[in-house]
């Protein structure tokens, strides 16, 4: 109700808001043609403060409406020419303020330094994809990545950590450019081992070009790290503080030094404390009602680095180095209560007590090389090298106690030792080159992954171990994909853009399970497959009010090695969890119809078909047993609508809204008989508000709501949301920042889900530490003026604009 009532009063404020009063002009290149895709910003004249941002369109073009009555002047800047600004001039009510045409001019080889003055906004939505600039939300202070991706528009993150984008799930992960190798549980783990203090974007690319990995059905998902670019010494350092129901705490410092040959950067940050959350299934199967309730600890100490450095060895050409690192040590515990009773009688027969402890450590090590040549007559070449490792060491111990209704006791004490190994190698080159009036992109890519996952168990009898050699094994997978690509964007006049492309990826895999048991034809899996995957994007520009744009791409999502490995691995004594050797990739196919108004109100609607859906699955076995598995579903038809919008309220306040709605249809017939056939019709409220309360000092109110939706293709969830509030204060001649939060204010971020499957009725809900006070400070040292820098990403570079459109302008985090 608070956030339904939040965007009331933000509706009934625009529209009390507004005024006759428009300031409109033209900016042109040092040729005097139109300048498109220009950022122009709208500031006072008494002090410079920023009032409002907009981009130019196709003719040049930029309008500002409903502007208060004052002294102004413009601000235009553009890439590859010096930034200009209008005399000063003046607003009056119900008149229109005719802005002379402004004349960019091409920028010097040297630029100089600029001071920075404005600040992105925290939401942009882009025709081709949405950045949330995760650095200015005061809200996000404290966060992990986790944490920002389950508050984000259109993400879904359940209960097994698995993410949907716009009701699909395989989206794939990609950090600082390059894409994560690791499974649902390491990657989670991941994640919520990284600082928002350390996180400079998160990007959302629901339909990449041909340039872009074809792994990800729903997408990529690129997860940006700051990296500081301004000119010689400088740097920042930052300690936070978060109160649950218990204290945690986070910590970085970043450096950089930049002259004119040379440019070397790193930072590190760490995250300590207590995590918990709580998990609770009522099961209904066969004569049997099993009711656990679980909880769960996680006491880890995190460690992030990333260290780098550009040399400029040539006006064309520069060589550049980067080692990222994230290494943590902790334990995780759970203890859980199932009493179990008899459906006909509800009458207690025994009670499961079990409880679970889990050390584990992981280290995460990236090596990047990257070379880049670009001359002025548009040919640019872009290699880049890639090493990476993963270790996960992990152990458990798991003792389980039946107490009956006669007082008599059965203990049954498990045992095991997981440890997992993955390298990576990638080689990847792009290059593109002016062909008649648009531009031509050509690349290839060759990428090896090696992962060997060992599951040692032993039952644990009278105090001693004993090996189980019929549930402990070794499975080993390799893979490697081989693409090309091809890709072509041009301009028709002044309205028309066309961007199309073809990349082809052949695979090749292989899964060898080695056990003690007698061989399988699962245990050992080849595959060697060759794909096409077409993508096409057009633009049309009406006018300077109205953009429409078609995109369309084909897509593929592979098993991941933990979901190939058949054997079992028993969570406790009634849940296990087992891989499925034969599972599909399964392949998507995506077109969306977009509409951008004004370069603010965008509009999105889009259909996709996923053919062999992989899914994760809750199913029974030996009648008081169940366990999880993933499987290929029939097929998968969704049909959404996405429409975002920034809405600057008053001068003191500014808004972004997000409404996301989804319609799912499940079908699949297994071999066993089982059937699923559902249809969801799924919605999300994303809100975020940001106060100017004072000279220095800034609030912000976000909050998110999600409808009814599927987890694991079985589970229908029910509404949940949350809202947050936080403060900023700019303090030490606004070179320190004191930021405070209170996340999940209304304590309403619980999930709730129900399943009906193979005879068995599951009802659940669980929840985690969403509700917390968060502090933090940081601090900027050093210059703080920024030079022209090296853009550049690893692994994945930022996609061309395919579409002749900019982003609308705005804020937010939630959901």
């Amino acid at each position: 109700m608070t956030m339904l009532l939040l965007l009331m009063l933000t509706h009934i404020a625009t529209n009390a808001k507004q005024t006759n009063t428009t300031v409109k002009g033209t900016v042109k290149d040092e040729k005097g043609k139109a300048q498109a895709a220009a950022t122009v910003m709208l500031q006072k004249a008494k002090d410079s403060s920023l009032v409002k941002t907009e981009v130019t369109n196709s003719e040049g073009n930029y309008e500002f409406v409903n502007m208060a009555e004052g002294s102004y002047f413009i601000r235009v800047s553009s890439l590859g020419h010096a930034i200009s600004s209008s005399a000063a001039f003046t607003v009056a009510d119900g008149k229109i303020a005719e802005v002379p045409a402004i004349a960019l001019q091409v920028a010097a080889k040297d630029l100089g330094s600029v001071t920075v003055r404005a600040t992105k906004p925290l939401v942009e939505m882009k025709a081709d994809k949405m950045v949330i600039n995760v650095e200015n939300s005061i809200n996000a202070t404290g966060s992990n990545a986790m944490e920002l991706l389950q508050k984000s528009p259109g993400v879904v993150v359940d209960k097994d950590d698995n993410i949907s984008v716009k009701g699909k799930t395989g989206v794939r992960i990609y950090i600082d450019g390059r894409p994560s190798q690791m499974d649902n549980k390491d990657l989670a783990a991941l994640l919520r081992s990284m600082n928002s203090a350390d996180i400079e974007s998160i990007e959302f690319i629901t339909n990449p070009s041909a340039k872009y990995d074809a792994s990800g059905n729903a997408g990529i998902i690129n997860i940006k790290l700051k990296k500081n670019k301004l000119v010689g010494f400088n740097g920042n350092v930052s300690a936070g503080m978060m109160f649950g129901l218990t204290p945690k705490t986070m910590n970085s410092l970043s450096l950089n030094y930049r002259n004119k040959t040379a440019n070397f950067f790193g930072n590190y940050s760490n995250n300590f404390g207590i995590n918990q959350n709580d998990m609770n299934f009522n099961r209904q199967q066969a004569d049997s009602v099993f009711d656990t309730r679980s909880k769960m600890w996680g006491n880890n100490k995190t460690h992030n680095f990333k260290a780098g450095a550009d040399f400029f060895v040539s006006k064309k050409s520069t060589i550049g180095f980067i080692v990222t690192g994230n290494l943590t040590d902790g334990k995780r515990t759970s203890d859980s209560k199932t009493p179990i009773s008899a459906i006909s009688t509800g009458i207690l027969t025994r009670t499961l007590l079990a409880q679970n402890t889990i050390p584990t450590t992981r280290q995460n090590l990236n090596f990047n090389g990257n070379y880049k040549y670009a001359d002025t007559s548009g040919h640019e070449l872009n290699v880049d090298v890639d090493y990476g490792t993963f270790r996960g060491r992990t152990s458990s111990y798991q003792p389980n106690t039946y107490k009956y209704v006669n007082g008599s006791s059965i203990q049954t004490i498990f045992k095991n030792n997981t440890p997992i190994d993955i390298d990576i190698f990638t080689i990847k080159a792009d290059y593109e080159q002016r062909l008649g009036s648009g531009k031509l992109g050509y690349g290839g890519k060759y990428s090896n992954v090696k992962t060997k996952n060992t599951f040692d168990f032993w039952d644990v009898i009278n105090g001693a171990d004993k090996f189980n050699t019929d549930r402990s094994n070794r499975f080993a997978y390799k893979e490697n994909v081989n693409a090309l690509y091809v890709n072509y964007n041009r301009a028709y006049g002044q309205k028309w853009t066309l961007q199309a492309g073809l990349r082809m990826e052949n695979t090749q895999s292989e899964g060898n399970l080695a056990s003690y048991k007698t061989a399988k034809p699962e245990d050992n899996v080849k595959r060697n497959y060759t794909d096409f995957f077409p993508s096409a994007a057009i633009s049309f520009a009406a006018n300077q009010n109205n953009t429409f744009g078609v995109t369309y791409s084909r897509r593929i999502q592979r098993p991941s090695y933990q979901d190939l490995n058949p054997f079992e691995n028993k969570i406790d004594e009634l849940t296990y969890q087992k891989g499925n050797a034969f599972l599909k990739p399964q392949y998507a196919n995506s077109f969306e119809i977009s509409h951008v108004y004004k370069y603010r109100l965008t509009t999105t609607l889009g259909f996709t078909h996923i053919k062999d859906l992989i899914t994760q699955l809750t199913d029974t076995a030996e009648k008081t047993k169940s366990f999880i598995i993933n499987r290929n579903l029939a097929n998968q038809d969704i049909i959404s609508l996405n429409i975002g919008s920034p809405i600057p309220v008053a001068k003191w306040w500014n808004a972004y809204l997000n409404v996301n709605t989804n319609y799912s249809m499940y079908k699949a017939t297994f071999d066993d008989g089982k059937t699923i056939d559902l249809n969801v019709l799924n919605y999300s409220l994303y809100g975020q508000n940001t106060f100017n309360i004072a000279k220095g000092l800034t609030g912000e109110i976000s909050g998110w709501l999600s409808g009814p939706g599927i987890w694991g293709g079985t589970f229908k969830t029910k509404t949940m949301g949350g809202m947050d509030i936080g403060l900023q204060k700019l303090v030490l001649q606004d070179k320190g920042t004191i930021k405070i939060s209170y996340t999940d204010a209304l304590q309403t971020m619980r999930w709730r889900a129900v399943s009906r499957f193979a005879g068995t009725v599951f009802t659940g809900n669980g929840g985690w530490e969403s509700n917390q006070f968060r502090i933090n400070f940081s601090y900027r040292f050093g210059k703080s003026t920024v030079k022209s820098a090296r853009q550049r990403n690893t692994g994945i570079e930022d996609e061309n604009k395919r579409l002749n459109s900019g982003g609308g302008l705005g804020g937010g985090s939630g959901k």
